[in-house]
């Protein structure tokens, strides 16, 4: 399986994982913050090339100045290792300040016997909406990176319990298609992350901040063949402890022969996705040549 630059998984082994759980259970997030940002963030970014995808995302695709660029790939790795720790936060016992835009549309599909999908994507801190954004009537099946290490995938377990959500792990073998499938028989929410692919994945093209740039085609192929509704689910930080949640109908025209719903379902995620981050332009987390 190809990795693109990038493992899936979290930095670190079981160890480290706990040891920052326990600390941070009497440490303040704010002291962890300060030191990551001043000792560890100038390390990577000396060490990582993640540094020069950064600063091509704010130099070309945003086109802001090469000072203003530079300034910014500080900051989104700042914020990078910010969202990582609220996580770790988070299995921790600590609670965030979380509102919830939107809500209405999620309730509304709830309430429906039919089944309906979230898309993800890797900017913000999605993980939050898993603690948050709870379904009584329905099991939310969130479909994950089958390779994270085995200590997230615990705490992830041992958090989601108590929301009324399980995880897909996706695998090479893909039988997680057929979890998928049984899930949306049932009437059940499932929840896609839907702008990174992985081998060879099926892909669709879509104008991304003006450039082309490659999707998964599954997330949307599976919407299209069943005439699913579609949410769009991102969670952006927006204070130090504070973040909000941003729930979005993504609508397409479900009479459109196959191939045009999955491309106009692409087309209004896309569009989404650029709404959050010309707002929060900072908290892109794809650390490779996203667009190739």
């Amino acid at each position: 399986m190809e990795h693109r630059n990038w493992d899936g998984s979290t930095y670190g082994n079981g160890w480290m994982h706990k040891m920052l759980i326990r600390s941070l259970r009497a440490i303040d997030v704010r002291v962890l913050y300060l030191f990551s940002n001043i000792f560890v963030v100038p390390v990577c970014l000396i060490r990582n090339p993640s540094r020069k995808t950064a600063w091509y995302y704010f130099r070309n695709i945003h086109g802001f100045s090469k000072l203003k660029s530079a300034w910014l790939t500080y900051v989104n790795h700042c914020k990078f290792s910010e969202v990582v720790i609220d996580r770790f936060a988070m299995y921790a016992g600590r609670q965030f300040d979380v509102q919830v835009e939107g809500l209405e549309h999620f309730k509304a599909l709830e309430s429906r016997d039919e089944a309906f999908l979230h898309l993800s994507s890797h900017i913000g801190n999605y993980e939050i909406a898993g603690y948050t954004l709870v379904s009584e009537k329905k099991m939310i099946h969130a479909v994950v990176y089958g390779y994270e290490k085995a200590s997230v995938m615990e705490n992830r377990n041992s958090m989601f319990s108590k929301t009324n959500i399980s995880m897909i792990a996706m695998t090479e073998d893909m039988s997680y298609l057929f979890e998928i499938d049984k899930a949306i028989c049932k009437g059940d929410i499932v929840s896609f992350p839907s702008d990174r692919y992985m081998g060879n994945t099926k892909t669709i093209e879509c104008e991304f901040f003006g450039k082309k740039a490659k999707f998964p085609a599954g997330p949307f192929t599976v919407a299209a063949m069943r005439g699913l509704d579609v949410l769009a689910v991102n969670v952006m930080k927006v204070g130090r402890k504070k973040y909000k949640i941003f729930v979005t109908p993504l609508h397409y025209d479900k009479t459109a022969p196959r191939k045009k719903q999955i491309a106009e379902l692409c087309g209004a995620y896309v569009a989404e996705l650029e709404k959050r981050l010309t707002e929060h332009p900072e908290q892109w987390y794809n650390f490779y040549d996203f667009w190739n």
